[in-house]
């Protein structure tokens, strides 16, 4: 199985990509399969006949085979920890999205939620992707925390029951989980709490919430994900401090003067722009599917309930249908 998974990502990126650079990308992307990078680079350079005359022997005939080593340091620079960032491209056969963001559960509001999965199950989509902030963390935060609130125990368990609950309506559906700053609360609260058990993946939400057991894909807060030639990020990184704009989708096309959907703001709102050679930059914000006047701000609210549609075409292009939920009707 793992060499299948090694065998899938040379063919998405190609002979040319460095085996220790590939192996990260893994990794991260699976680990609930590799241990750590070193795992996964093994793999790699099994199918790549790098482990021994014995084991070179069995994919001699492989495509995978490396013929030649690549000049990978000529100069014999010192190993570099630099992190180059490769944007997750979403499998051709995910052109169907539900995009759902920021449910904060358990404090997440039922009826939005139902809306928006009736409107998956009548269009019948194929993949579902939560962007971001699934899970509060609240008793994790770093912020005042209520002890009148949920529990951590609480959170997880209302998080898995979800989770088997929309497997169970989409059965064959792809579902991706990108993270949020919510969901990462868990990850620095181990780091800067349990540093000892820092490096156990028993811990960590994927193995926390047995992702596997209902076939979710969790994705790190910091990798942009791209649905054709949309661009897809939950939003924490491009409004960053209190940059908090009126249109946040304005906001970020002034961050990234490119195509993106986000989150994080929970209001929905669309930019569009025009370069000068007349291409057309649009920039989509979602409503969040939580409660729209939570303790930190009870009786002042600009959040709004919502999701989005997305339709991938062979060619990357695509149609976004950004829904504002209201009174109980779709916008």
């Amino acid at each position: 199985m793992s060499a299948d998974i090694a065998r899938k990502y040379r063919d998405e990126y190609g002979m040319e990509m460095p085996t220790l650079k590939l192996a990260r990308i893994m990794y991260t992307e699976n680990k609930l399969t590799f241990k750590d990078v070193e795992a996964a680079r093994r793999v790699l350079r099994y199918i790549e006949g790098k482990v021994g005359n014995k084991e070179r022997k069995k994919v001699l005939q492989s495509k995978y085979l490396m013929q030649t080593e690549r000049p990978r340091n000529p100069y014999n620079l010192p190993e570099s920890y630099q992190d180059k960032r490769i944007p997750f491209k979403l499998p051709t056969a995910c052109n169907n999205i539900l995009l759902i963001s920021d449910l904060h559960i358990p404090y997440h509001d039922i009826d939005a939620i139902t809306l928006a999965l009736n409107y998956g199950v009548e269009n019948k989509i194929n993949t579902i992707f939560i962007n971001g902030d699934f899970i509060d963390n609240h008793q994790v935060s770093r912020f005042e925390r209520d002890p009148k609130k949920r529990s951590v125990k609480q959170e997880f368990d209302a998080t898995k029951q979800f989770l088997r609950s929309l497997r169970a309506t989409f059965s064959d559906a792809h579902i991706y989980w990108l993270k949020g700053n919510h969901c990462i609360r868990w990850e620095k609260f181990l780091l800067q709490k349990a540093g000892e058990i820092w490096d156990d993946p028993y811990f960590h939400l994927e193995e926390r919430l047995r992702l596997n057991e209902e076939r979710v894909t969790i994705l790190d807060d910091k990798v942009l994900v791209k649905a054709g030639k949309l661009s897809i990020t939950h939003g924490h990184h491009v409004f960053k401090g209190v940059f908090a704009p009126v249109s946040p989708a304005r906001g970020a096309f002034l961050r990234t003067k490119q195509t993106v959907i986000v989150g994080h703001l929970h209001r929905a709102s669309h930019h569009p722009e025009i370069t000068l050679d007349g291409e057309v930059i649009s920039c989509w914000s979602t409503g969040c599917l939580c409660e729209l006047r939570p303790d930190y701000s009870p009786l002042v609210s600009n959040s709004q309930h919502g999701f989005a549609h997305i339709l991938v075409e062979k060619d990357g292009n695509f149609h976004v249908k950004n829904f504002q939920i209201i009174n109980g009707k779709l916008y």
